[in-house]
Parts: C-alpha cells; structure tokens; sequence
C-alpha cells in the first residue's frame, strides 16, 4: 500500500479528480494549503500599494491506493496537472504500513 500525495494548483484539482476516477481511484483526501518552492511568492498591488505574497495557495491531495495503482495515479495526477509554468506542484509517494478501517475493523488493502 502507499500514500500518494499531491500538491497541485486548485483551479487543476477537478481535471484531476476526475482523471482519478476514471482509473478507478475514488478515495481522495483534500486539504487547502498555503506554500511555496521555487517561486519565492510573487508581488501584487492593490489600491496603489505593492505587497508581497509569500505563501501562494495550493491543494493537497492525498490518496491511500494498492500499490499496482501508484504509476497510474502519478500519470493522471502529472498529466492532469500540469500547466507548464513554474508552480505546478509535486507528487510525493510513501509507503503506507498499515490501514485500518474504523467502522468494520478491516485491514490492509480490505480497508482501502
């Protein structure tokens, strides 16, 4: 089992999403998240004066799946994704010990 997590632009998540449901991956966990990599932030203006923004906002997405299921979550997630310009996010994936379901007691890939 693995966690995949991505942090994505969020006007992408719903091309996103539901490129994901289409490979059959409907348990998505998302969260709205402020952060920045290699941007730095940006500067804008309002009303005459320049402020700069340091946090930008990003989506995180997080997705528990079978481990048959990683490389076509990141191609949906890349390809989906991906705007070309500098931003567009990172796909982290790690290895997920164990998965326990609260309401039934199951476990492992069950439980997914």
């Amino acid at each position: 089992m693995k966690l995949v997590t991505a942090i994505i632009k969020p006007f992408k998540l719903d091309e996103v999403r539901e490129a994901l449901s289409e490979i059959g991956i409907n348990g998505i966990t998302v969260t709205e998240v402020k952060g920045f990599g290699r941007q730095r932030g940006h500067t804008e203006l309002y009303r005459g004066a320049e402020y700069v923004v340091d946090f930008l906002p990003k989506v995180k997405l997080e997705l528990a799946i079978e481990s048959d299921q990683v490389e076509h979550a990141i191609e949906a997630i890349q390809n989906n994704a991906n705007t070309g310009k500098i931003g567009d996010g990172k796909i982290f994936v790690t290895t997920l010990e164990q998965v326990i379901r609260i309401r039934t007691g199951e476990t492992g890939n069950e439980a997914i």
